[in-house]
């Protein structure tokens, strides 16, 4: 604020001309039969960041066909793999997982397990598979957790095809069709 630039300028523009361009578009929440009861979406992007090779953690949470909740940010620490980046992803998903859950259960919802969808089967299988590897010791302990809330019932992952992964714009630059196709998917008319 105290030096701007003709690029700060440009970039207010460039905010304005795309808030004035999504006046009418809002989040739609629909009572329909089917209109999808709650559910998450979660993805990374491996390596994301070229300074520091941290991976992107991107989640979304959907309720009665809207977005309730997402988020999108660098992972804390460098994942060795995709399948690892992913799994991280998860724990960060199934952490607002649960906290839907418990609000859910106060509110007397009857919500039981929140499916959380995964376009990474190695991840899934880490989620689902109690043995352990010398291959995914490297993984820290704390997104364990993933696994132990699987067990318990409370969380459930589901595969889905990356081309219909709806937190995939959460995580990394894509083209105007498959944004678009993201942002349908997330409930944005």
């Amino acid at each position: 604020m105290s030096k701007p630039t003709a690029d700060h300028w440009q970039a207010v523009k460039d905010v304005l001309l795309c808030v004035a361009g999504t006046v009418g578009v809002g989040i739609v929440f629909t009572a329909k039969s089917g209109a999808g009861a709650l559910h998450g979406y979660c993805d990374s992007d491996y390596a994301a960041c070229v300074d520091t090779r941290r991976s992107i953690t991107g989640y979304a949470f959907l309720n009665a066909g809207g977005t309730a909740s997402w988020f999108s940010r660098l992972q804390l620490t460098v994942s060795t793999s995709t399948a690892e980046a992913e799994y991280m992803s998860s724990a960060a998903a199934v952490k607002e997982a649960l906290w839907y859950r418990y609000l859910a259960q106060d509110l007397q919802l009857g919500v039981s397990s929140v499916p959380i969808k995964c376009d990474n089967q190695a991840a899934i299988r880490l989620v689902n598979n109690p043995i352990t590897s010398a291959r995914v010791k490297h993984i820290d302990v704390q997104h364990h957790f993933v696994r132990q809330r699987a067990v318990r019932g409370e969380i459930s992952f589901v595969y889905v095809k990356s081309a219909d992964m709806v937190a995939d714009y959460l995580t990394k630059a894509l083209p105007l069709s498959q944004f678009e196709k993201c942002v349908r998917g997330m409930g944005v008319r």
